[in-house]
């Protein structure tokens, strides 16, 4: 059965979350929906990477098995989107081989974690207000201590059920992206639930002088997610990139 891949970015602060839940609105439900209404037959997509409640994404990926071709790709992504809610769009529906999986082929996975300095109403459902002296050198010395780090038991929420929690970081970094903005960026191979905005918090201690970096290994070596911090709230979060 012919199988294909569907890339979608969203705005994640009304939804419960990427995956389907019962009881509750996430964007696969949303998505299903929208499939359903315009196909007339069920649709059951699988997910490339979760995103917890609040989160918001600039790239991810569906993908579905279906037996009718679509060949007028511009006008059904047309269609699709008028029936989805303005927090969501579909960018592209491309033919895949049958065996390629969203999730299991994915090579990396991008994230970014925003915070501002100053009050700003046009940042705060896509940023967290910190209004706080942070030194950045501390910040990005921190973060080349991740890109070291392959065991990240200590940034894993509890209840994670992974068979590892090995992740190889090939990026990690603190950067301004305007006086105002400061972006923690990180891509790896692989990432934990939780684990962005347990490094982000956990930075964020280290960056205001509440933890030193020998502390910070420490949080590391202990494999104890009680250790780190997981406050930092959901909305500064975006998952920028998954690629293939």
């Amino acid at each position: 059965m012919p199988r294909f891949f569907l890339e979608l970015a969203y705005k994640g602060t009304d939804y419960a979350g990427f995956q389907v839940q019962e009881n509750a609105n996430t964007i696969q439900a949303e998505v299903e929906k929208a499939l359903n209404i315009y196909f007339r037959r069920k649709f059951e997509l699988t997910g490339s990477s979760r995103t917890d409640a609040g989160v918001h994404a600039k790239q991810n990926f569906f993908h579905f098995d279906d037996d009718a071709m679509i060949e007028e790709w511009d006008k059904t992504v047309y269609h699709l989107n008028a029936i989805l809610p303005p927090d969501i769009v579909i960018h592209s529906i491309r033919q895949v081989d049958a065996s390629a999986h969203c999730r299991f082929d994915a090579l990396s996975r991008s994230y970014e974690y925003s915070i501002y300095r100053k009050k700003d109403p046009f940042l705060n459902d896509r940023a967290y207000f910190f209004p706080y002296k942070l030194d950045i050198s501390l910040l990005n010395e921190a973060a080349a201590i991740v890109r070291l780090t392959t065991d990240f038991e200590s940034f894993a929420k509890r209840n994670a059920q992974v068979y590892t929690y090995n992740c190889s970081i090939i990026e990690s970094r603190w950067v301004y992206i305007t006086d105002n903005l400061l972006q923690y960026q990180v891509t790896g191979n692989r990432f934990l639930r939780g684990m962005v905005r347990g490094l982000t918090g956990t930075m964020l201690k280290v960056g205001t002088g509440k933890l030193s970096l020998k502390q910070f290994e420490e949080v590391i070596a202990a494999r104890n997610p009680a250790s780190a911090d997981f406050s930092v709230p959901a909305q500064g979060l975006m998952l920028v990139a998954v690629r293939y």
